[in-house]
């Protein structure tokens, strides 16, 4: 076939050709999408390798510093949290230990980290990643302050409404039983327990009353005269003028001298401050006799008084002299302390009534002052003609000694102390009085004579759950 310079090349231009070509296209595609399924695999796998070195760092870890915060442990807690990092290889990737320790707790932090290298994500200038862990264990003892605050008042006498046994007989069962449970000598100084039994006064015993700024005016027994002013803050203070009680009986006495004071003066009647001694404890209680009448104002103030830091000289100082455990020396703590828990159980079976004292000038001499010792009120005014009310007065009604109770169990409220209380076959007045110096409604507790021993030990397990802290 001729071609003529008129008629066009119809051959197609070869590189026009393979530029529309897309032959081959996904192969360079496919190509492609291959390399970052690579990379994408390859992260993974580096990812996954960090994170499993991560995850075995962190359960080393977390077993180290609870092994080392162990109240237990008695070994160096950062030689134990070194031991196992050794124990599991991986000493060299353990970076440090800190450890803050306080008298009832211990905290132990520790730091690692590992770099691991990668293989797939080294191709994209990655050339290693770290694994850190952090781990830290707390635990603790829970330091819990208790006063037993418990009526021993001539009403305890009673048979309790099922009959059997008196209410005093229940009392000394339940309050040996709270002392055996809140008592765990398996920790020893966490735990104190301060006596207070109260009846128309509080003995305040010997020891407490001489270290205060007291003027003994006899040495027949030591109750302090606190003033309504005093119920109004939780303190006893060191420098403070107090009274001295007048000691003397109101009512018929079977003896000379005088056999029921309003001022307890028996040596089980005494305040025992900050024990954990159990036998001391129990020995006490289960010698305890009713007598004279109820002033559960007097027994709070110096249950709230005993829980008040004023009180840490007087205790640091019987401690010294051996009347106080030396594990308690350093009590009462600080409001607002860490791990410390302050609790007050407060138990009566009847309230306050008028509270009388002898008229001064019937008591400002040695021969007047024997003479009370020796014989009733009543006794001494039959004697001589007269009503004995006219030699007493009436320091506070029955109505002013609950408001003082309000007031100081308003005052413990505020300063965080835990506040049960517990009526025993109460009227409606003294439950509605002492419902309210609780710390809520369900802090307090209306009870039957019988059912001391459970209420008791139900509280104690309720401070009890307190003492450990994790």
């Amino acid at each position: 076939m001729t071609v003529t310079a008129n008629t066009p090349d119809k051959r197609p231009n070869r590189l026009a050709a393979f530029a529309r070509n897309d032959e081959g296209g996904l192969v360079v595609l496919s190509l492609f999408l291959f390399i970052c399924m690579m990379l994408a695999v390859g992260l993974a796998i580096d990812v996954m390798r960090t994170e499993m070195a991560r995850t075995r760092l962190q359960n080393t870890v977390d077993s180290a510093v609870l092994a080392a915060a162990s109240m237990e442990q008695t070994m160096d807690p950062t030689v134990v949290v070194e031991d196992y990092f050794e124990k599991a290889g991986l000493s060299n990737q353990l970076e440090g230990v800190q450890v803050v320790q306080g008298v009832n707790h211990k905290t132990v932090t520790a730091h690692t980290n590992t770099k691991m290298p990668m293989y797939f994500l080294g191709m994209v200038g990655i050339d290693e990643m770290e694994a850190k862990s952090t781990g830290t264990a707390t635990s603790g003892f829970t330091d819990v302050e208790i006063s037993l605050v418990l009526d021993i008042s001539g009403s305890m006498r009673e048979q309790a409404s099922s009959g059997g046994q008196t209410k005093i007989e229940h009392l000394r069962t339940a309050a040996s039983s709270f002392v055996d449970i809140v008592i765990n000598t398996e920790q020893p100084g966490t735990v104190s327990v301060s006596l207070v039994p109260y009846t128309a006064q509080v003995n305040a015993s010997a020891g407490i009353m001489d270290r205060l700024n007291v003027s003994r005016e006899h040495s027949f027994s030591s109750c302090v005269d606190f003033e309504q002013s005093d119920f109004d803050e939780t303190g006893i203070s060191m420098s403070t003028s107090y009274d001295h009680m007048e000691h003397f009986q109101a009512y018929y006495s079977s003896t000379n001298p005088i056999d029921n004071p309003g001022c307890p003066n028996r040596s089980f009647e005494e305040i025992i401050p900050f024990s954990e001694n159990i036998t001391e404890l129990k020995a006490a209680i289960n010698q305890y006799q009713p007598r004279a009448n109820t002033a559960i104002h007097l027994g709070m103030k110096w249950g709230v008084g005993l829980l008040d830091p004023q009180f840490k000289p007087l205790i640091a100082d019987m401690a010294l002299s051996g009347e106080v455990d030396p594990a308690f020396a350093g009590r009462p703590y600080a409001y607002g302390r860490d791990n410390t828990t302050k609790v007050i159980v407060l138990m009566t079976d009847g309230k306050n009534v008028n509270t009388t004292r002898l008229k001064p000038q019937y008591y400002d001499t040695a021969e007047e002052i024997a003479r009370w010792n020796e014989y009733s009120l009543s006794q001494w005014a039959s004697a001589h003609g007269t009503n004995w009310s006219n030699y007493a007065v009436t320091k506070y009604t029955a109505s002013q000694a609950d408001s003082m109770l309000d007031n100081i169990c308003t005052a413990a409220k505020a300063a965080k102390i835990t506040i049960y209380t517990i009526g025993v076959e109460v009227s409606s007045h003294s439950a509605g009085v002492m419902k309210s110096c609780a710390t809520s409604p369900s802090h307090y507790f209306d009870i039957e004579g019988e059912e001391m021993t459970d209420t008791f030990a139900s509280i104690a397990r309720q401070i009890s759950t307190l003492r450990l802290t994790n």
